[in-house]
């Protein structure tokens, strides 16, 4: 593995590049699909309402794609010990609770004027939901626990099992009746894909978002980091 992702000296380096340079690109992808996807012309069955997709869709990419790293994250710290992937495990947790809160708050948004209501129990909300729910519990758990080592431990066993509910999340609609719609945006060669007037701001924000996603992610890492080593500093103090 690439020493970046195991040495602290070597991430606090990269990251220190790698950060400022994803935030500049998430903001001009962002402005740029932002600006085609509301001066894109009205669906002719969505309305306006399709726009909110816009902000919806890219926000449930990434609070998935967050717990995949989270569960990564977990599994090299729990059968390594890797002081890093913990780390990167804390960091992760209140940003991937904040995409998925913003997926189901803009669901909502979407869902009452296509729809004709705010929340519906089916297989696609509710596991993004409990997605939700995952995170804010291990948020709890790990702030619960005062020893660091236990901490991380307990949260990497919860992290690993929440892993069980990504696939539940993506085969939701295919597996139980569903409101919400299957996969759209790769369904091109099957012709009900979204046309490009549409599939391009997607795109864009998606990328957008996975770079925010990314830039805040290593931020809040180096911040965990600089905090393990001030602690571990002030033990040193203390014992002298």
């Amino acid at each position: 593995m690439v020493s970046f992702l195991t040495n602290p000296r070597a991430f606090m380096a990269f990251s220190r590049i790698a950060a400022p340079v994803l935030g500049v690109a998430t903001t001009i992808a962002m402005l740029w699909g932002l600006w085609l996807g509301f001066t894109a012309p009205e669906d002719y069955q969505q309305g306006d309402a399709i726009r909110i997709l816009f902000i919806h869709v890219p926000a449930a990419w990434v609070a998935m794609f967050a717990y995949l790293c989270l569960g990564v994250a977990s599994l090299l710290n729990l059968v390594f010990r890797q002081a890093l992937a913990d780390l990167a495990a804390r960091a992760c947790a209140p940003l991937g609770a904040g995409f998925t809160a913003l997926a189901l708050v803009t669901g909502s948004f979407w869902g009452r004027p296509t729809w004709g209501t705010w929340w519906e129990w089916d297989g696609r909300m509710t596991s993004v939901l409990v997605l939700f729910l995952l995170w804010l519990a291990y948020i709890a758990l790990r702030a619960s626990i005062d020893d660091e080592a236990r901490a991380a431990r307990a949260g990497a066993i919860l992290a690993l099992v929440g892993l069980v509910n990504l696939p539940v999340i993506h085969f939701s609609v295919y597996w139980w009746n569903s409101l919400h719609q299957g996969s759209s945006t790769f369904a091109a060669d099957k012709g009900d894909g979204l046309p490009a007037v549409y599939m391009t701001p997607l795109i864009l924000m998606g990328l957008a978002y996975m770079g925010l996603f990314g830039a805040l992610w290593l931020t809040r890492i180096r911040t965990e980091v600089r905090r393990r080593r001030l602690r571990a500093a002030a033990l040193r103090d203390a014992e002298d």
